[in-house]
């Protein structure tokens, strides 16, 4: 039980990007011969954690030498979840840094010893420095399996993912769908499928319609380049960087005439612009793989490790989740 990285982390019903994330520092961690797991507040584990290590309960006796790893919400004034251990906010969600926090900003968040934070991008590192500059705040970010994302032999259609914005998912769906120059059953909507679905529908898309909303990264933007599509779209605010990619396009926001003037005429210039397609892949390769990702969780470890830590009971922030919105997601 020592030298441990423990991800607190939720058994969500379907896999969540968040989650997605856990699942993939962990595996990169023990590749490199460090002792990572997940950790639930409750027994059992769906199938799509496949065998990737988990301790359970709602706490966990932690080492001197662990770092514990938690979510950016729920963070509760007056409460620390492992008082004097060695801890971390990874916060994927800048949007959601306060969505229980009332307190005052420099008291943000009480924890003893002050906790190390990561941020997912640039964009949301440099929104949490200006909140807290006494907090220092590392870029770590998400790797994508270019394995698993990987483009198919013939590529057309277009991808649409509605979960952040589905009212006016269902506008740009109806506008492309009377597009001529968008083949009938060209749109392929990606609500409520299992990962298995998104993957082959961005592998066999010429197209990616980014409707990200107060994200720190914008996952689905990084997978879908990554399977060759082209990408145009909102960038949600942190994921403006992954629009320097070469086929990349972004639209201003809720704008949807513009959004689906560009993506018909994407669609409709798939094959003058496969080069670019190629230059996606590449792009997020060279930023996002997990062999480049690795040397930058590492590094952040060994500097998680050079701050104080003692032993102590850990509380997984499930015990808080009675303080979210409504409407949050239990991800972290």
């Amino acid at each position: 039980m020592t030298r441990r990285v423990l991800y607190a982390s939720f058994a969500t019903k379907n896999l969540s990007g968040g989650v997605d994330v856990h699942l993939h520092h962990i595996a990169l961690l023990r590749a490199a011969g460090i002792e990572a797991s997940l950790w639930l507040p409750q027994p059992g584990t769906p199938a799509w954690m496949g065998d990737v290590p988990v301790v359970t309960g709602p706490t966990v006796e932690v080492g001197a030498d662990d770092v514990v790893i938690f979510p950016e919400a729920p963070v509760v004034p007056g409460t620390d979840p492992a008082p004097g251990a060695r801890k971390i906010i990874f916060n994927q969600n800048h949007f959601y840094t306060y969505a229980t926090w009332d307190g005052p900003l420099d008291g943000y968040p009480g924890w003893d010893p002050a906790p190390a934070v990561w941020a997912v991008s640039e964009e949301s590192a440099q929104v949490l420095r200006a909140l807290n500059p006494s907090l220092p705040v590392t870029v770590v970010p998400p790797p994508v399996d270019p394995d698993l994302f990987t483009p198919a032999a013939t590529r057309s259609g277009i991808a649409l993912l509605p979960k952040k914005r589905p009212h006016e998912a269902v506008l740009l769906r109806r506008l492309l769908e009377q597009d001529p120059r968008v083949p009938a059953g060209a749109v392929h909507v990606l609500a409520d499928v299992p990962r298995s679905e998104v993957v082959r529908v961005l592998a066999g898309a010429a197209v990616f319609v980014a409707l990200s909303h107060t994200d720190s990264f914008g996952l689905p933007v990084a997978e879908a380049m990554l399977s060759g599509c082209l990408v145009a779209g909102y960038d949600g605010g942190g994921g403006i960087a992954l629009f320097d990619a070469p086929g990349a396009w972004r639209v201003p926001e809720q704008r949807p005439l513009l959004l689906a003037d560009r993506v018909a005429d994407l669609q409709s210039r798939q094959e003058e612009l496969s080069h670019l397609s190629e230059a996606n892949r590449a792009w997020v390769q060279a930023r996002h793989s997990p062999a480049v990702v690795a040397v930058t969780l590492l590094a952040a470890v060994a500097d998680a490790r050079t701050r104080p830590g003692a032993a102590s009971t850990a509380t997984h922030p499930a015990a808080w989740l009675d303080r979210m919105p409504d409407g949050f997601t239990k991800t972290g």
